[in-house]
């Protein structure tokens, strides 16, 4: 397995560490608080993360 890649948005205030990261892996997206790194995180279909990122917008 790949490492995951993680990136935080440039819309997060990394100095008040309240950021979600994201990361691609297997066809699908991993969210986990930036805060807890080695805390669990939550896995996305594709499909599911772009429909979470529409109703974002």
């Amino acid at each position: 397995m790949k490492p995951l890649i993680w990136r935080k948005s440039g819309y997060s205030d990394s100095n008040a560490g309240q950021c979600v990261e994201v990361a691609a892996h297997d066809g699908g997206i991993v969210v986990r608080d930036s805060k807890n790194p080695e805390g669990p995180v939550l896995v996305l279909p594709r499909g599911e993360w772009r429909g979470f990122l529409a109703e974002l917008r």
